[in-house]
């Protein structure tokens, strides 16, 4: 452990972990065996942490944080598998991250995230960077979260569901099929709304591209199109750029099908 670490004597941390420079570890958390800590994280009071898990630099775990534990999975016997958070992620109050299920899988989270209290992050869930989680939100295994996506206070998303970039759940929302990029989801189970426009502003994507992304929208939703049809029409007649490309390999790949436009909401 390096001297410039700041660990509280009544925290417990395994002589085996590796814990930074200018490491912050309050009274009573736990730090296990297998455990890693990057330069300038803090870990506050009552956080565990435990398993084989990296985090990254400059992030804060909150009291009461469990990162690592074994998967709430009955197919889990005891393999070696891991935990990854990038750096300057904040893990808020009894937020909780299990580590994957399966040999040398793994639950990654990454940079500048904000997990908000009581959120959970089940095994071999994969979050992407700029994401951010309300309280208790919830998101089953094998769950893949976009860049830049918010999902809303007590929001639940079904195993193997994925919700696309700078997507926006709302809160309380039962999510069991596939959240398109860019659209704002509400509702048990979960409909469109409409685009996430100003998250869309927010993320500095160009003019231009924010035109395509709705050309391709509308395409989508409002043209009755099935979905096959309407990504052959957008490939035609949408101007490619990065963001339409990422549209369009969303949609291919959305194997549980696509959360669907409320008419009722739309914008």
């Amino acid at each position: 452990m390096e001297a410039e670490s700041k660990i509280h004597p009544l925290a417990i941390v395994h002589e085996n972990a590796k814990i930074g420079k200018n490491v912050e570890i309050g009274p009573f958390a736990v730090i296990g065996e297998n455990v890693e800590i990057g330069d300038g994280t803090r870990i506050e009071p009552h956080a565990v942490i435990t398993g084989w898990t990296k985090i990254g630099k400059d992030c804060v775990i909150f009291p009461g944080a469990s990162i690592g534990a074994e998967p709430q999975d009955l197919k889990f016997v005891g393999e070696k598998s891991y935990v990854y958070i990038g750096d300057r992620t904040k893990v808020r109050e009894y937020a909780t991250i299990h580590r994957a299920c399966g040999a040398e899988e793994e639950t990654r989270i990454g940079n500048d995230c904000l997990l908000m209290a009581y959120t959970h992050v089940a095994h071999n869930a994969m979050i992407g960077n700029n994401v951010i989680m309300a309280n208790n939100a919830s998101v089953a295994g094998h769950v893949i979260v976009e860049d830049r996506a918010v999902l809303g206070g007590f929001a639940g998303v079904h195993q193997f569901v994925k919700i696309g970039r700078n997507a926006m759940v709302g809160g309380f929302s039962k999510l069991v099929q596939d959240v398109v990029p860019y659209t704002i989801v509400d509702g048990r189970p979960a409909n469109v709304c409409g685009l996430n426009s100003v998250g869309i502003a927010r993320a500095g994507i160009s003019v231009s591209s924010r035109k395509a992304i709705k050309q391709a929208y509308k395409i989508l939703y409002r043209s009755g199109l099935k979905l096959a049809q309407a990504i052959s029409v957008i490939e035609q007649e949408v101007d490619s750029c990065a963001e339409v490309e990422h549209f369009l390999r969303f949609l291919r790949n959305a194997d549980r099908g696509i959360c669907r436009e409320n008419h009722e909401g739309n914008n």
